[in-house]
């Protein structure tokens, strides 16, 4: 996995020099990467947003989510 960035950085660097016209790299190169950094924040995104927020900030967070999962729609 630490080198995914470094060949995210090679790529953008052959990206910027070389010649117009010249073949793209392959996509599964790219979508792997993204994959892989999606993928680390969304297993630490929840709780390390959880733990910053207050009781009362949890609280309007669910009650806005409660309201909108109610709501009529086309009101």
């Amino acid at each position: 996995m630490s080198s995914y960035p470094n060949k995210a950085a090679a790529l953008t660097v052959k990206l910027a020099t070389e010649e117009p016209g010249e073949p793209l790299p392959e996509r599964d190169v790219v979508s792997q990467y993204l994959a892989t950094i999606g993928r680390r924040g969304g297993i630490k995104g929840g709780k390390a947003r959880a733990a910053v927020l207050t009781k009362a900030q949890r609280k309007a967070i669910a009650k806005k989510a409660a309201e909108a999962r109610w709501a009529v729609k086309g009101k």
